[in-house]
């Protein structure tokens, strides 16, 4: 069984482990660069990405968490896909640049803006799962404004990309941590 780190520093980090099972690995709390040892992938939560990157700023963890992705896979939501981006507005701010797009934060709006829709994955996704429509909850999500070359669009919402991946590492602007459906996770645990 894969051993998958998900980042508990801040944000709904204990979804992710629950979504983790339901996909078939074991989930690990990673607080500590310490914590990145042995795991075999790592998901960084949706959240607060300005308190989170304080936080790893704090324990020290930019770096570690930088040089974790140039090994091993990691799957962003949200503030994840922020703190993964190589650039970021509204404001800017310091990420890990560990994929070629470009965010804009809380671009859908402000919490109350925060909405459930249903997307079509693209067939590209599909061959590799299930076939059918994602539940896909966005919560002052960010939005993808550029992919570069070698990012490939998995889904997309309102035409905008919802779920890239670039080689090892996986984003999602929504939480597919909050619903039932794995898909998403068992795409992330394909790569490890």
């Amino acid at each position: 069984m894969k051993k998958v780190g998900v980042l508990a520093l801040q944000g709904d980090f204990e979804a992710h482990a629950r979504a983790l099972e339901r996909a078939g690995a074991q989930p690990v709390e990673a607080r500590t660069a310490a914590d990145l040892d042995d795991l075999d992938g790592l998901v960084i939560p949706g959240g607060e990405s300005t308190t989170m990157l304080k936080l790893l700023n704090r324990e020290n963890m930019i770096e570690p968490l930088a040089q974790f992705g140039s090994r091993r896979p990691i799957f962003g939501t949200c503030a994840g896909a922020i703190l993964m981006a190589s650039e970021v507005t509204s404001p800017a701010q310091q990420s890990l640049h560990l994929m070629d797009i470009a965010v804009e934060r809380n671009a859908y709006g402000r919490q109350i803006d925060s909405r459930v829709a249903h997307i079509s994955p693209e067939s590209e996704f599909e061959t590799r799962t299930h076939p059918g429509e994602l539940e896909a909850i966005f919560i002052r999500a960010p939005i993808i404004q550029r992919v570069g070359p070698g990012v490939r669009v998995l889904a997309t919402y309102q035409g905008d990309p919802v779920l890239v991946e670039q080689g090892q590492h996986l984003v999602a602007t929504f939480h597919p941590e909050l619903t039932q459906d794995a898909r998403v996770h068992e795409l992330f645990l394909a790569k490890l």
